[in-house]
């Protein structure tokens, strides 16, 4: 599937990048089909072949994220701009057992009986002590014949 997205280009700390037009798969450094415009980050200004860029998305190209929400502000395609990045797995993970126990209807929350508390003596469990166990080994050396024993802590 063609793909109209960003090649980087210029240097490590001025970066530039070109509209370009290729494989989905292929790398945006190696050849792309056709150069569409260019887009410098530092003072925001993008440069597009308006008709390319419409005539490649009549014929069934894609865009990617960035490249849709540039053209929307500047106004080269209609349409509404999407979400270029996602959280992290990981951390959407503890944000989504946390909203559902905080969306409950007010009915229910009025039905709830509150739990009886228990006294502070019972709620504070008891830490047992992690202690290292000692284990003894009987090790025979069979040239000797003599019994060691060995301990180690695991």
């Amino acid at each position: 599937m063609l793909t109209i997205r960003l090649s980087q280009v210029g240097k490590k700390n001025k970066k530039s990048f070109r509209l370009i037009i290729s494989e989905k798969s292929r790398d945006t450094f190696g050849r792309a089909l056709e150069i569409l415009g260019s887009y410098n980050p530092h003072n925001k200004k993008l440069v597009a072949k308006a008709d390319r860029i419409k005539y490649w998305l009549s014929q069934g190209s894609g865009m990617s994220a960035t490249v849709n929400n540039l053209l929307v502000a500047n106004k080269i395609i209609e349409g509404e701009k999407v979400r270029a990045s996602r959280l992290n797995q990981k951390k959407n993970k503890n944000k989504g057992k946390e909203k559902p126990a905080e969306e409950k209807p007010a009915a229910e929350k009025k039905t709830e009986t509150p739990k009886k508390e228990k006294p502070a003596e019972e709620t504070k469990a008891e830490e047992p002590k992690i202690e290292e166990p000692k284990i003894e080994e009987k090790v025979e050396k069979k040239t000797e014949g003599k019994v060691e024993k060995k301990t180690e802590n695991k």
